[in-house]
């Protein structure tokens, strides 16, 4: 685990990534999370949220020395298990502040391997808004599902190994030299969020999307993440000033992806099963979800991530079979999570304004699996 400039810590505790900033606030804490989830089929169509279906396990890399690739040691960080061709989701959730009534806010930064999953450009540990902007602000951002390819569309986050060609990484930096994803958060100034936020002010409660219900690794294992089929997902815009974040303060760590098959030799433990396909999913009738909230503003996403070949296209250059489970879904229970109707829903909207809504697993036991 890196712990940032300044005070900042990151700590790992139940598959969930906690970074801190007591010298900011006592409470100015973020949890992230990645979300297990269908994979939506690359068939050309804009498909819903999909639900979670628990989180991935984490593993510090620092336990496992002598099994890991020698780069995974040099950054640190965790790990985690995954399918070629799983897809994943990222969970943001900030804690609220006592007596205040309103989450910390953070500016969170999302990178797979090498290249930021907002902008397109290459990783860099500044914030920027131009020519784009390079970062998420949370608790506004709740989720993010892939890269941002368009104004409320992005396409979805699939893993696939390196070497291959169909990372993001490699098809805009050249090779694939990182893999995985890294996070960088950063907390808004002290007395900004005092100014902004005063005494008891009063902010809906986040609540996470939710589906009811021993050799050393050669680097073959490593993963990153690459474009798969497309979703409707808002990124907003920073409401806020750049000035407004902290610049000596900011918490890093690595996530790095490991080869579903190689997590037993790693760790000495199974990886979660693959999920059903998006098309059984809907077969069954079960949940997909909305989320939009007309008081943000959209970015209108990277041209250059708009650009990136998906899974689905690479392999169909190279001759490959399609990864199994793109056969279109028909959805037909959509559960909107947001204050007003998203504009492409059409049918009658039954507001259930809960902060975000829900959209991952509870404690009732685990979803569907394949």
């Amino acid at each position: 685990m890196e712990n940032g400039k300044g005070s900042a810590m990151v700590e790992l505790a139940n598959d969930t990534l906690v970074f801190s900033f007591p010298e900011v606030h006592p409470e100015a804490r973020l949890r992230v999370t990645f979300q297990r989830t269908l994979r939506i089929p690359d068939d050309g169509r804009a498909y819903d949220l999909p639900p979670g279906l628990g989180s991935f396990p984490l593993r510090p890399v620092d336990d496992y020395p002598i099994q890991v690739p020698p780069a995974w040691r040099r950054h640190g960080g965790v790990m985690i298990p995954m399918h070629r061709a799983e897809a994943l989701w990222i969970e943001f959730a900030s804690d609220e502040i006592k007596n205040h009534g309103a989450p910390y806010p953070f500016a969170v930064a999302a990178g797979c391997g090498r290249i930021n999953a907002v902008s397109g450009t290459r990783w860099t540990s500044l914030l920027r808004r131009r020519p784009s902007q390079n970062y998420l602000v949370v608790p506004e951002q709740p989720w993010l599902d892939g890269f941002s390819v368009g104004k409320g569309m992005i396409r979805q986050f699939v893993a696939m190994p390196l070497g291959e060609g169909a990372t993001a990484e490699e098809q805009i930096a050249g090779s694939g030299e990182t893999g995985g994803i890294q996070i960088q958060v950063r907390p808004m100034r002290r007395e900004v969020f005092e100014k902004r936020f005063p005494f008891r002010y009063s902010y809906p409660e986040a609540t996470p999307r939710q589906y009811p219900y021993v050799t050393e690794a050669p680097a073959t294992y490593e993963m990153g993440l690459a474009a798969g089929g497309r979703m409707r997902q808002q990124i907003a815009a920073d409401p806020y000033l750049l000035a407004d974040w902290e610049r000596g303060q900011r918490g890093r760590c690595f996530v790095h992806l490991a080869a579903a098959e190689e997590w037993w030799r790693i760790t000495g433990a199974n990886p979660p099963e693959t999920p059903v396909t998006a098309r059984t999913y809907a077969d069954a009738g079960l949940k997909w979800f909305s989320w939009y909230d007309e008081s943000l503003v959209p970015l209108q996403g990277s041209r250059r991530l708009a650009s990136l070949k998906s899974v689905a296209d690479v392999a169909r250059k190279k001759h490959r079979k399609l990864p199994p489970g793109n056969e279109p879904a028909d959805v037909k229970h959509v559960v909107p999570l947001s204050p007003q109707p998203p504009p492409w829903q059409n049918d009658a909207f039954q507001p259930r304004w809960n902060g975000p809504g829900n959209r991952r697993l509870d404690s009732r036991g685990p979803g569907p699996q394949a």
